[in-house]
């Protein structure tokens, strides 16, 4: 009877004790302070969780008072642990799971469950010369870890490209307030005209798929107090032929054009982008008629075989499953000069180059010489002499441009016998061209010396001289 009194006096005593309190939490002083590392504490139910307090003051304390207060979402706070300098007053109702060690006044929450998730306030007091109070307010969040998610995916068969659509569905069981991400190669998905998501981001729909789709794919489920990705999933998706393409080990390939040797067999090989992978067919064109020679993706011919020295032949790619089909052209020349000599024609034009700028060289300094000559000024002189120096130097000048000539017309007769060495060398480079006789001669450099004759008498003996000097250097040539 006397113990049950002293329960009831005391919990009357605390009601009221508790409500004083609350009153008292609204004040603080500067004089003393407490500190809590984060306002925000999330915790694993079934745990133990601990929040850290801290504080500290200047003066002399004679009474340290700390009380812990329970507030849930919109109701009172309610006391739950004090204590006075060393001695713990804790609630009854709480005393087996709210723990404290005074002067510390860290609290311990031992298990932790989903109902002491709210608001947790502390409050010191310090009682010397006068009272000192502060107080600092925690939130305890309580949530269960995550468990692994699996993936499931529809249709399992697989989406053709274009046409189907994939969806990707991301399953938990356990875990709380979980937020959904998905990945693919590892970086997030985002919204786009062919990706959605479903509300709570836990389903991604792709409408329709397309190649570009590809890629392994995995869901990131998370909340406050864990993380967890499921394992890599690839989807299906049926696509192609794309990027169809002929290539040989052998032959000299220009754009679509083989050119083989005769006696010379060449294996060629056809390949596209596509899944699954293609049927090849190998089809020649003989004039207007196409015929199928050979299924499968690789192709020899062997050239003395070969009727035509120049054949048609065309690779099909086919997708059986996307019912798409690609097709590419490509032509096969037979030739008896050889390949070596072919890509030794580049080489050719070496000893040709030399000999122009010689050429070059010899008419860009009698000109330089000429126009010195000319234009070299003359004073003390009468004018006799200047009018014999003249027709000296007319004299001189038409001998000069006539040796110029000469020494012209051999360099491209040279020119000449060279193109003829080396059969399929881009005549075109030496220009312009004069038909003599129906032969090619070179006299590029024609109009550059008869215009820088005296007069037009002598201009048109020159052109007369030129015609009988070429003819005589083409009997030579040919």
């Amino acid at each position: 009877m006397g113990q049950d009194a002293f329960m009831e006096s005391l919990s009357s005593t605390v009601g009221v004790f508790q409500y004083k309190i609350y009153l008292l939490l609204l004040g603080t002083c500067s004089g003393l302070k407490v500190v809590v590392p984060s306002h925000t504490v999330h915790g694993i139910r079934g745990q133990a969780l601990y929040l850290p307090v801290h504080y500290g003051f200047h003066t002399p304390a004679s009474d340290i008072q700390i009380i812990w207060l329970f507030e849930r979402h919109h109701t009172t706070p309610k006391y739950v642990l004090g204590s006075m300098n060393k001695s713990v007053v804790p609630d009854l109702e709480y005393q087996q799971k709210f723990t404290m060690r005074p002067p510390n006044a860290s609290l311990l929450i031992n298990p932790l469950q989903f109902t002491d998730e709210g608001n947790y306030i502390v409050k010191v007091n310090i009682q010397g010369s006068g009272t000192l109070s502060a107080s600092q307010k925690v939130q305890v969040t309580v949530d269960d870890p995550v468990t692994k998610p699996v993936v499931q995916i529809q249709p399992s068969s697989g989406a053709v490209e274009y046409v189907g659509n994939v969806t990707l569905t991301c399953l938990v069981e356990g875990g709380t307030r979980l937020a959904y991400q998905w990945l693919k190669n590892g970086r997030p998905v985002h919204t786009s005209s062919t990706n959605s998501f479903s509300p709570q981001n836990n389903v991604l729909h792709i409408a329709p798929v397309t190649k570009e789709d590809i890629g392994n794919y995995s869901c990131l489920v998370k909340n406050s107090v864990s993380e967890m990705e499921s394992d890599i999933i690839m989807p299906t998706i049926y696509y192609g032929p794309y990027g169809l393409r002929v290539n040989s080990d052998k032959g000299l390939k220009v754009g679509e054009v083989f050119t083989v040797d005769i006696g010379e067999a060449i294996l060629f090989d056809c390949s596209a982008d596509s899944y699954p992978p293609n049927t090849y067919s190998w089809i020649q064109r003989t004039g207007n008629t196409t015929y199928v020679i050979k299924h499968g993706p690789h192709l020899e011919v062997a050239s003395e075989k070969v009727a035509r020295k120049t054949t048609d032949y065309m690779c099909c790619a086919y997708n059986n499953v996307t019912g798409r089909q690609d097709e590419t052209h490509f032509t096969v020349i037979i030739t008896s000069v050889g390949l070596e000599k072919l890509t030794q024609k580049g080489k050719s034009l070496s000893p040709l180059a030399s000999i122009t700028g010689i050429s070059l060289f010899l008419i860009t300094s009698t000109c330089l010489l000429f126009l010195w000559k000319k234009y070299q000024p003359c004073k003390g002189r009468s004018n006799i002499e200047k009018s014999q120096k003249q027709n000296t130097e007319k004299h001189k000048h038409f001998q000069a441009m006539r040796m110029l000539w000469k020494t012209s017309e051999y360099m491209n007769s040279l020119l000449f016998q060279k193109l003829l060495e080396f059969p399929g060398c881009p005549v075109g480079l030496f220009q312009p061209l004069l038909v003599y006789q129906g032969k090619i001669c070179t006299i590029q450099f024609m109009k550059l010396f008869s215009t820088s004759l005296p007069k037009r008498k002598t201009l048109r003996s020159e052109l007369s001289w030129a015609s009988r000097a070429l003819e005589g250097n083409s009997e030579r040539i040919f």
